[in-house]
């Protein structure tokens, strides 16, 4: 069988197509190559938009492949890096006359921020927090130390009140977070928090109760919310502050402040915690340090500078966390948290996950100060409660 005769040019269909783009008012071309010549070509959009599917159901919203699957990490981490490391400062003593005064919220706006982060005040508080660091640097939680009466008697207070938890248990309640039993506890602190401070304070400072109360009543939650965060536990710290602005506690009770009164109160908040369902308050989630403690992890690595066998990758051995969380508080912070928190470690705590690869305690010591001052004492939803008086001025 023979094959078809060839076809003539004239057989073809004609090779036609525009080189040349219509009026960009008729149309938004799309351009093309031709097959055939190579030349460039354009041809009629589609009559129906690609974007409409009458018909069919709608495409599929792609991801890129490297979506992060959890919520993203702060994006001022470069500038916490950067930032000097705080240093730790004496605390000036106030002399007669006193003018004790009900403190007051002063803070309302990043403005408000910036000029009490320029204040002599908040240099003088974070050099207290510093102060208290480098006083357990090294030491255990057991080590003797120098406890004098005034410590013992705030010790004995921070008891009283973990037994007022034992005396109002939990009720019945559907909601998981929020016990109003709390609300009970925390009614009792309130009546009693004035007779509390006058079992230590000297007679010539008792009308500094008008002052110092406010900060003691608000260290331990928020009553109206049931919840516990980094501003309560700074209220904490303002009113130790206090106490060292008058010179009832004194620069060799640091050690016994730190080892002694902070860890009751770091005790006293975990009971809490746990009885109550305190809820966290402005918790940044996963990328937050804790849900509700940032002070524990900076005196709790001060606590472990220079140790000679235990690096911030030990956090992961569950025999050290089992035999030294009594002895130091960051190994006692990661040993709760992997207590009420399920799933793997750097799921939930992706941010002391990183941290555990720093290769020694004094740059987590010093990385925890300066994010103290960044995310705790440099944010307007936590400072916007906090108080301002004769003793802590607003200047």
């Amino acid at each position: 069988m023979e094959p078809p005769p060839p076809r003539s040019p004239r057989d073809e269909a004609p090779h036609t197509h525009s080189h040349s783009h219509p009026s960009a008012s008729t149309f938004t071309p799309i351009t093309g190559t031709c097959c055939k010549c190579g030349g460039e070509t354009t041809c009629s959009p589609p009559t129906q938009s690609p974007t409409s599917w009458p018909d069919l159901s709608s495409p599929p919203t792609y991801r890129p492949i490297r979506a992060p699957a959890l919520n993203l990490p702060p994006n001022n981490t470069q500038a916490i890096i950067l930032t000097p490391v705080p240093q730790s400062q004496k605390v000036p003593t106030i002399t007669p006359p006193f003018h004790f005064q009900i403190p007051s919220k002063k803070i309302t706006s990043p403005d408000d921020i910036r000029k009490f982060h320029d204040s002599p005040t908040s240099k003088n508080f974070l050099g207290f927090i510093v102060a208290l660091s480098e006083s357990i640097r090294g030491r255990k939680i057991s080590d003797p130390c120098h406890e004098s009466p005034t410590v013992s008697k705030i010790v004995s207070i921070i008891e009283n009140l973990t037994l007022w938890v034992d005396q109002i248990p939990p009720v019945q309640q559907s909601s998981r977070y929020g016990n109003i039993s709390y609300r009970t506890w925390q009614e009792r602190l309130t009546e009693n928090a004035e007779s509390l401070m006058l079992q230590f304070l000297p007679d010539d400072l008792k009308p500094s109760t008008v002052e110092i109360v406010p900060y003691f009543a608000d260290s331990f939650g928020n009553s109206s919310r049931i919840d516990y965060g980094t501003g309560h536990e700074t209220n904490f710290a303002a009113w130790l502050y206090c106490l060292a602005r008058m010179g009832i506690i004194m620069e060799e009770d640091y050690q016994a402040v730190v080892a002694r009164v902070f860890v009751k109160y770091l005790n006293l908040m975990r009971k809490l915690q746990l009885v109550y369902c305190l809820e966290p308050a402005g918790s940044h989630g996963v990328w937050g340090l804790d849900d509700y403690h940032f002070l524990p992890f900076i005196f709790g690595s001060s606590q472990l500078i220079d140790h000679k066998y235990m690096k911030p990758k030990s956090i992961h051995n569950e025999d050290i966390l089992d035999n030294f969380s009594s002895e130091y508080m960051y190994l006692s912070c990661i040993g709760f948290i992997k207590k009420v928190k399920k799933g793997p470690f750097a799921e939930h705590s992706p941010m002391l996950d990183d941290i555990s690869a720093v290769p020694n305690w004094k740059k987590v010591n010093s990385g925890m100060l300066k994010m103290y001052k960044a995310e705790v004492l440099g944010k307007v939803p936590i400072m916007q409660h906090f108080l301002f008086g004769w003793l802590i001025k607003w200047e």
